[in-house]
């Protein structure tokens, strides 16, 4: 009996060991099964997801032609932003252009809510405030008056109005003239420049104090009733502006644009918008 009983506890002991054994397998993944197609995070086992595409939001104000303005259509349109989305194209980037009151880009910036500033945004006299690209378009800030008003001249403006857009490089370039911005009578600063050039026709104001680009688009929308007065308040410099400290997109922007400008890209975007008020000669990123 004793020796019946050795032998069953022999083996069940065995069975037991086999067992064992077996478990111990399956633990290490002998027998498991994977997709070698999926991608498995080594720490975690987990999927991992795919990298997220890089997307250019474009903040830019929709009233400021050539640069950006609501097309016929009721699209966004203008010079900088077929830069922007034809640059997208060729980086294979998602690109949004977002519509801005200009006087919060800033604060637009700063919110994560765009990531870049590309709208006839000038570089000089902001060179530490934001990270540029190389400037792209040579602009100056002149005045516009009506053509029948006898007004020849900045001295001819003394005790009278002027309008330029808030937040704007116009309001920048008065400022700076301390002796001009002295002799007038006030300065209106408005949101947008349609509002400004109805004034210009109601006589609200006498001079509207705009980019050569806007003042161009208005002269040629309205042909004989503007005029340029000849000498212009300042010259400055256009460029894509980013966050300060934002290099990472900077570069990859500014590689790009760069590659633009030689290529010919740049001049046959720019020739579509000619009728707008774009002054090819401007733009001073193409060697000529």
């Amino acid at each position: 009996m004793k020796k019946v009983l050795c032998v069953i506890l022999s083996a069940l002991l065995l069975l037991g060991a086999v067992a064992a054994f077996a478990a111990c397998g399956n633990k290490n993944g002998g027998n498991k099964t994977t997709d070698p197609a999926e991608p498995t995070d080594k720490a975690t086992d987990h999927a991992t997801p795919a990298a997220e595409k890089q997307k250019l939001i474009v903040g830019f104000d929709a009233e400021f032609p050539p640069y950006g303005f609501v097309a016929a259509d009721g699209s966004y349109d203008g010079f900088d932003l077929a830069m922007a989305k034809e640059l997208c194209s060729r980086l294979g980037w998602d690109f949004e252009a977002i519509a801005i009151d200009w006087n919060s880009k800033d604060a637009e910036l700063s919110s994560g809510n765009i990531n870049c500033i590309w709208n006839g945004f000038t570089y000089t006299g902001r060179e530490d405030q934001y990270t540029w690209s190389d400037p792209y378009v040579d602009n100056s800030i002149v005045l516009v008056v009506k053509a029948d008003s006898g007004i020849t001249s900045i001295a001819d403006l003394a005790g009278k109005s002027v309008m330029a857009q808030a937040g704007s490089s116009a309001v920048d370039a008065i400022n700076g003239n301390e002796e001009f911005k002295a002799s007038l009578k006030e300065v209106i600063e408005l949101a947008d420049y349609n509002t400004g050039f109805m004034d210009l026709d109601s006589g609200a104001v006498q001079a509207v104090a705009a980019d050569v680009g806007v003042a161009t688009y208005n002269i040629n929308s309205k042909s004989g009733e503007y005029v340029i007065l000849e000498e212009p308040l300042s010259t400055e410099q256009y460029a894509v502006g980013f966050k300060l400290g934002n290099t990472e997109l900077r570069d990859q922007v500014n590689a790009e644009l760069l590659k633009m400008a030689e290529d010919g890209t740049m001049m046959k975007i720019a020739e579509n918008y000619v009728d707008d008020g774009l002054v090819l000669d401007n733009l001073c990123l193409i060697k000529k």
